[in-house]
């Protein structure tokens, strides 16, 4: 009971001195039970989407994958209109009806603006059919009763402020649809952000799915008192032969449903674990450094205690109470700051177009639990080790002024381990840079980082010792005495100055090897456009989704002057049969035969101009290498939905490439013959070549031409090395915004180390006031000290970041990206910010200690 007493005296005797520490647990774990609320919340939000969706029992075509929802022909795979009778006489079944749905379509108003989410969310138009009561109401206008009348969601109304007769236009494969609003349905539980559009049941199976005599799926409602899997059974049975269909129950279309929505959210969810993750190491070194500087700062008080017959283990025990003390607190005001940011992260989402609704949130049991556990786990297993060196302290200690001598020996253990793991860490990425293929490259890149990262944490203090005086000579010498003083105070405890530099030290290393990698990626990319892309434009979906651009768009694009010419490029789904008899399901790239002037592609045998002859193909080396195939073998190609054919290997492409890495051609014109009009794929791409001299004018009448359907954009080479450059810099962005949080984690090590040295040295800064050393000076003193505990912390993070990057970039080159580029601007920028936060850093402990009473501080023992 008295430990207990001792612990909690103690630590409400030193909350101050805690309160950082207690911040950067809040923070860590904040950003996991936020993560782990804002992610259940989601998946509350599409359970609930879902399962209100679902009629009680679906019947769909067999062939709908998920690759299929949005197909290549822009045209969704259908069952027959006659099923839904057979289905209607399924015993236990009250109504069965047809619904069409398509998510291959785009709507703009009369102004061509897009009307579609921009949240990645898809645009889903079909017909109103009473399975939609389930989930929606008119709650404005009537159901669309003809062509000419379409029925929009009360999100998207809103969104896009439409009202009713407001006019809409819908793109499909089979046409546009001019259509007026008749009707606003709102969702009765939480849309995430999909826009929908509702059509009558002729006009979607006409316009929506190219026939008026099929269906999407059927819709089954149960009689009252039969269960859905009988429902399913009766159905089945009233079908007959069910090997076209795919049966599900209402869980069952809600479980597929959430299964593809799970992979992404699982994703979002890891990554962001990961980032707090991060958040939650760096959190580790302060609460190390705050105990340590707690044990030396209580030295005699310790020594008293020993004195005075408390034992090792009461002594240590008296410290990770307080370390417990710390936890909870930090963990509990953690999990009420995460629900907080939850809320805050849906309100964003909301903001960007993701509507996620308050009411849904969901705070499991679970959350709270694992945020309490983490929390309190990682502050008392991070306070151990100075509560071991507490256990330590000798009775003889009370006798001494306060402070714990360094330990000569354990320095040169620790410096040696740090040494070995080091030179380990870099030996590794050294072998991942020889590494002969990526996979066996990866694991070593891996064990690199890890090793690299520990041992410079252990061996901190050992650079510390060399780094802070190569630092001071530069930085700290021209501020004359009060430079010299901020050194020896960095270089009196390097063990402390180590910890606090490596926590600011493992944000940059991840920001510095990361900004290689993106630098890298963007220079490979623009290198291999210019080497290989002969196109003056490339026109593709402006979403980055993969919809295909239909026909419409594409005859557009052809009636353009100034072009010289203009290459479709399609994916056509096959049955590759190589002469070893192996079988695999291939895409092949359909294009016109100008394609080989866009993209220019080395061969390692034949010539690519023979395989867009009649009954030809090429093939990737890696391809032929792995199958023995040479030119002239007969490849047998079932295309899907087709005919089987006999091609002609006529090229073995060059596989040291980027772009269509592996990719086999044949003529558009071969793909024409062998697979039906109504299934073959729409162009995925089209590239043009301009007249020559006339490229602005191609360029302008290129826009024009694609200005009724803004769901494709036209660009030209220097517009595709920009939006290059702008997708892996927005999602470096987003990196970098979540590294933030251990940045600032790594901000209050730093402000806490200060703040803890001003009291430990209070008698000391009050002997340097006596003798004149001035208030501004002290301050100077403390803001130098900051700056150059910051900067050693940013050389070691920037030094190993670019040695992880270009490690990195090396292993990667295997894959074609091939070009290294160090992004200095962003590396220097980075390394400036660092001395402005050490300067953030001081201002508060210098503060302080500018205050301090010259007469108190002298007499504190």
């Amino acid at each position: 009971m008295t430990v207990w007493k001792t612990s909690r005296r103690n630590f409400f005797a030193h909350k101050g001195r805690m309160a950082l520490s207690a911040v950067a647990v809040l923070l860590s774990v904040a950003f996991v039970c936020g993560t782990l609320v804002f992610t259940d919340t989601m998946n509350t939000t599409f359970d609930k989407l879902f399962a209100a969706t679902s009629a009680d029992v679906t019947v769909g075509p067999k062939t709908a994958e998920d690759d299929d929802r949005v197909p290549e022909n822009g045209k969704p795979v259908t069952i027959p209109a006659s099923a839904v009778g057979q289905i209607a006489k399924a015993t236990g079944a009250k109504a069965a009806e047809g619904a069409v749905t398509s998510m291959s379509v785009t709507v703009v108003d009369s102004h061509d603006k897009n009307m579609g989410s921009t949240t990645g969310a898809p645009t889903i138009a079909g017909n109103w059919t009473r399975n939609d009561l389930r989930s929606m109401e008119i709650s404005s206008g009537h159901a669309p009763r003809g062509p000419t009348e379409v029925m929009v969601d009360a999100d998207t109304a809103e969104k896009h402020h439409l009202k009713l007769g407001d006019e809409l236009r819908t793109i499909t494969a089979n046409g546009d649809i001019r259509a007026r609003i008749s009707g606003i349905a709102t969702f009765k539980v939480t849309n995430p952000g999909a826009a929908i559009v509702y059509f009558d049941t002729a006009t979607a199976q006409t316009k929506l799915l190219g026939r008026p005599d099929v269906f999407s799926l059927v819709s089954v409602t149960a009689e009252a008192g039969v269960a859905d899997e009988q429902l399913k059974k009766n159905v089945a049975a009233a079908l007959g032969d069910t090997s076209a269909y795919e049966l599900r129950t209402q869980k069952e279309a809600a479980d597929a449903n959430k299964d593809s929505m799970g992979s992404f959210l699982d994703v979002m969810k890891y990554a962001m674990l990961g980032f707090a993750g991060i958040a939650l190491l760096v959190g580790i070194f302060l609460i190390v450094n705050t105990f340590s500087m707690l044990v030396a700062q209580r030295t005699r008080e310790i020594g008293l205690m020993r004195a005075i017959g408390s034992s090792r283990k009461q002594v240590n025990r008296s410290v990770l109470i307080e370390a417990l003390f710390l936890g909870v607190v930090g963990s509990l005001l953690g999990v009420a700051a995460g629900v907080g940011l939850a809320v805050g992260l849906m309100k964003l989402m909301g903001a960007v177009g993701m509507e996620l609704s308050t009411g849904d949130l969901t705070v499991a049991w679970t959350t709270p639990v694992t945020g309490l556990v983490l929390g309190i786990v990682v502050t008392v297993v991070a306070a151990y080790f100075p509560a071991r060196r507490a256990g330590k302290v000798s009775p003889m200690a009370a006798l001494r002024e306060s402070g714990t001598p360094a330990d000569g020996r354990a320095g040169k253990v620790r410096a040696a381990i740090g040494l070995v793991l080091t030179l380990t860490g870099g030996a590794a990425l050294l072998a991942a840079t020889r590494a002969d293929k990526s996979s066996e490259g990866s694991p070593l890149l891996g064990a690199g980082v890890l090793l690299t990262l520990i041992g410079f944490i252990v061996i901190g203090p050992l650079l510390a010792g060399f780094v802070v005086r190569v630092l001071s000579a530069v930085m700290l010498r021209m501020f004359g005495p009060v430079g010299r003083l901020a050194e020896r105070n960095a270089l009196r405890n390097p063990r402390r100055t180590g910890a606090t530099g490596a926590a600011l030290m493992v944000g940059l290393a991840l920001v510095a090897c990361l900004s290689v990698v993106g630098s890298s990626m963007v220079a490979s990319a623009t290198d291999e456009l210019d080497r290989s892309v002969g196109a003056d434009f490339i026109v593709q979906p402006a979403g980055g989704d993969g919809s295909p651009i239909v026909d419409q768009a594409a005859k557009a694009l052809k009636a353009v002057p100034d072009i010289e010419h203009l290459t479709g490029y399609k994916v056509v789904g096959a049955g590759i049969t190589a002469p070893d008899g192996t079988t695999e399901n291939k895409g092949l790239a359909a294009v016109d035969p100008t394609y080989q002037e866009d993209v220019r592609r080395e061969t390692v045998a034949g010539k690519l101009a023979d395989a867009y002859g009649a009954d030809a193909m090429s093939v990737g080396e890696t391809y032929a290498t792995k199958h023995r195939i040479e030119v002239g073998d007969r490849m047998t190609v079932a295309f899907k939905g087709g005919e089987t054919a006999k091609l002609k290997v006529a090229a073995i492409t060059s596989d040291d490439v980027n772009i269509d890495k592996g990719a086999m051609y044949v003529n558009i014109a071969t793909a024409v013959r062998y697979v039906p009009a109504d299934t073959l794929p729409q162009n995925m791409l089209m590239f043009a070549k301009a007249a020559d001299g006339k490229e602005k004018e191609a360029y302008a009448a290129l826009k024009d031409a694609l200005a009724k359907y803004p769901q494709y954009e036209v660009r030209n080479q220097a517009d595709y090395k920009q939006q290059l450059k702008d997708q892996i810099g927005q999602l470096l962005n987003i990196v970098y915004g979540l590294l933030a949080l251990a940045i600032i984690v790594a901000v209050l090590g730093v402000v806490n180390t200060l703040a803890l040295s001003v009291v430990e040295r209070t008698r000391e800064i009050g002997l340097m006031r006596a003798i004149g050393l001035s208030r501004r000076q002290l301050r100077r003193m403390i803001r130098l000290e900051s700056v150059v505990i910051a900067v050693f912390g940013a050389l070691l993070g920037l030094g190993l970041g670019m040695g992880w990057g270009t490690a990195a970039q090396k292993l990667l080159a295997l894959e074609g990206l091939g070009v290294l580029e160090i992004p200095w601007p962003t590396i220097l920028t980075v390394f400036v910010a660092s001395a402005f936060v050490g300067l953030f850093a001081a201002l508060v402990p210098a503060f302080r200690a500018g205050r301090m009473n010259v007469l108190n501080a002298i007499a504190t023992d």
